[in-house]
């Protein structure tokens, strides 16, 4: 058997500085990594711990020179010489070299860059750790290492999770991105039990994980976690399941029987507020059902008044915002300098809190008032003030006027059903003759007519006046409008002779994000709009409608109009026409509910739903081939999986769907989709920042 040949390493030696040069054959020329000045920090505090390889520079009569090439470790060598320009190396120091005489230059420069093996990141995570024991800060080590806090903090976090998933992982048995949903626990044995659900599962992927580990948790997005606050939970003695490669600082909070609790108290705390103003109850509770409100009638307060000083602020702040318009918006595209986007800011905001004074209710009103105190949808406090329930309101004086009588049950659509119509009297009505009118046997002088004959003149009058407003389509508009506003925003709308009912019906069901939906908010802020610009008395309705411009009754209409639509599909109620109309509705005002804020998710529909009717939303947004990927899975897995797939797809359920209107549902059908293949790339395509980010 022949002896192996024995290998003799290069020669290694010290050469000054000022006798190297970078050999313009290195094969590394595209700059990565960390920073020439940053390797720079690095050498000086520990000095060089690689040597460079050369070559000696030919001369030429062929023979070495005293001068060498750098050939591997080009960016060493530009981190020595930024060195010594900063006078903190000498020009001629001894440098560390392997001196090679054989081969070709470019076959070292590429196997010295080939061959080196980055650090597996589970070692850094432990060297990382290994330094924090050693006493070493977060800051330290993220100076040290020319990386964020953050990114430190990320390390050890994966550092600290279950021992038995850290070997897994070397073992690549864990990707990285599942080694991180574990972070978020810091319960070993609960990372290990979730990992042994995951691995004999089908779903592995980061999200369920997560999922596993926050069940019976509330994300701190949550507007119940958002109303009290973090700081407050947490100094309640709460804990916090935080997401440290979240990008939105997400953290789950694990006590939700304390969260509830502080719900409770913060919220009974402010009603006593609300409560202090006088008024006679408060319903105080987290949310309340869409509608909550329907059957009471709104007391409008009055804004409290500006004092002189305050509107002649106003006035300014106005005219200032006025001349900003004038000459940014209309002379130049160019965006705003920074002062005067800042000072722009500024006027709106002082501009908005002139517009949001305190409100003043009558007394009277609110001694027979209450107020509803929740959660609004961003985790404020939302105050409902000035409702009265109908067992409240005062009673209504009989003075023989239209405003003490009732309506007799009568059908108004009939001509001859006009008498009694206003004029009816809490008793019936006496039998006379036109000798009740003769004044002859009258001693007392003029006595009032008789209610049989007001009834009989006002009846003649009544079909005069239809006669004439249907010649008059303006004023008819105008009167309808007056009905439906009265009807609208009054309990009791006594003050119109229109026999027009007007319902604005609450939803027999109160869905998922109902109250919360795009629509809903649209509606109750345009309400609140026109509450604020109408009358506080019923009799002074006309007058307004009279001067309002043609624009402005259109939208009042509408929006009255608008609250009459009950476009509900009740099992008890199989009226065909009224869907129908609803369908011709839709179309006209060409109704789209995905652009109303509707989606697909597991609360409002997909969990709601045979897996059949999953797999058809999936089949027709996104195609057959998505479709079969889930098609395995159990039914809340496939609803998780489906909602992340109907995501910006426009897709819709039947019921939601308007004719004409094209949807994924239309455009999707029969589509073959192939599932998203990951991004191309090298190992690093994937990485993380706190990864990629080298030392």
């Amino acid at each position: 058997m022949a002896t192996p040949k024995k290998i003799s390493l290069s020669q290694s030696r010290d050469i000054p500085f000022d006798k190297l040069v970078l050999s313009s054959r290195n094969v590394r020329r595209v700059r990565a990594g960390v920073s020439i000045e940053e390797l720079a920090e690095d050498i000086a505090r520990r000095t060089l711990l690689q040597s460079l390889s050369v070559r000696a520079v030919i001369g030429e009569g062929g023979q070495p020179t005293d001068r060498y090439e750098v050939q591997a470790g080009g960016r060493r060598y530009r981190a020595l010489e930024l060195l010594v320009k900063q006078k903190r190396l000498a020009r001629n120091a001894p440098i560390p070299c392997i001196v090679r005489d054989d081969g070709i230059l470019e076959e070292d420069s590429l196997a010295e860059n080939c061959q080196r093996v980055s650090l597996h990141p589970l070692d850094q995570f432990r060297a990382f750790q290994s330094l924090k024991e050693q006493g070493l800060g977060e800051e330290e080590i993220a100076a040290r290492f020319f990386v964020t806090p953050q990114i430190v903090k990320q390390r050890l976090k994966l550092a600290s999770v279950s021992p038995g998933l850290l070997e897994v992982y070397a073992d690549d048995g864990i990707s990285l991105e599942q080694l991180m949903a574990f972070t978020i626990s810091d319960d070993p044995a609960r990372q290990e039990q979730v990992w042994d659900t995951v691995r004999r599962g089908y779903n592995k992927e980061p999200y369920y994980i997560r999922k596993l580990l926050t069940e019976n948790t509330v994300r701190a997005t949550d507007k119940r976690a958002r109303f009290v606050g973090l700081a407050a939970y947490e100094e309640a003695g709460g804990i916090v399941l935080r997401d440290l490669f979240s990008q939105n600082d997400e953290g789950w909070l694990q006590d939700v029987a304390l969260l509830e609790q502080l719900v409770t108290e913060k919220l009974a705390a402010e009603a006593e507020a609300i409560k202090a103003e006088g008024w006679k109850w408060i319903e105080v509770a987290p949310d309340f059902p869409y509608g909550h409100t329907a059957g009471l009638r709104r007391v409008m307060g009055e804004m409290e008044p500006l004092s002189n000083e305050e509107h002649s602020r106003r006035e300014a702040l106005r005219s200032e915002l006025e001349e900003i318009e004038q000459r940014y918006f209309q002379e130049s595209d160019e965006d705003l300098p920074e002062e005067i986007d800042r000072r722009l800011a500024e006027i709106e905001a002082a501009l908005d809190a002139f517009e949001e004074r305190p409100v003043r209710y009558d007394p009277e009103e609110v001694a027979r008032g209450g107020s509803f105190v929740s959660i609004d949808g961003d985790g404020r406090l939302k105050v409902e003030r000035g409702y009265v329930r109908p067992e409240d309101e005062a009673p209504i004086a009989d003075d023989g006027g239209d405003a003490g009588e009732t309506r007799g049950d009568i059908d108004a659509a009939s001509p001859s059903s006009v008498e009694g119509a206003h004029f009816a009297s809490s008793q019936k009505p006496t039998n006379t003759s036109s000798s009740d009118a003769d004044a002859d046997g009258e001693e007392d002088g003029l006595k009032p007519l008789s209610e049989r004959l007001v009834m009989e003149l006002t009846a003649h009058r009544t079909l005069a006046l239809r006669d004439a407003l249907a010649g008059d389509p303006d004023i008819a508009f105008l009167a309808a409008l007056h009905a439906l506003v009265l009807q609208t925003f009054w309990r009791y709308p006594t003050a119109s002779c229109l026999e027009i009912r007007a319902e604005s019906p609450t939803p027999t069901v109160q869905g998922p994000g109902l109250k919360e939906s795009q629509s809903a908010k649209a509606i109750d802020e345009r309400h609140a709009n026109w509450e604020k610009q109408l009358p506080d008395e019923p009799d002074l309705l006309w007058e307004f409608l009279c001067d309002f411009d043609h624009d402005s009754r259109m939208a009042l209409f509408a929006h009255c109009v608008s609250l009459t639509v009950n476009a509900v599909h009740e099992p008890w109620n199989r009226t065909q026409g009224r869907r129908h109309h609803a369908d011709q509705l839709a179309c006209a005002v060409s109704l789209d509910m995905t652009a109303a804020g509707w989606k697909p998710t597991v609360e409002n529909y997909l969990n709601r739903v045979p897996k059949a009717r999953i797999l058809e939303a999936v089949t027709e947004a996104k195609g057959v081939g998505m479709a079969e990927l889930i098609e395995g899975l159990k039914k809340s897995d496939m609803a998780e999986q489906a909602e992340r797939l109907l995501t910006d797809t426009g897709w819709l359920p039947e019921p939601l769907r308007t004719p004409g209107v094209e949807t994924a549902s239309v455009a999707g059908e029969g589509a073959e989709a192939e599932p998203d293949d990951q991004a191309q790339g090298g190992p690093a395509a994937d990485l993380p920042e706190f990864l990629t980010a080298a030392e």
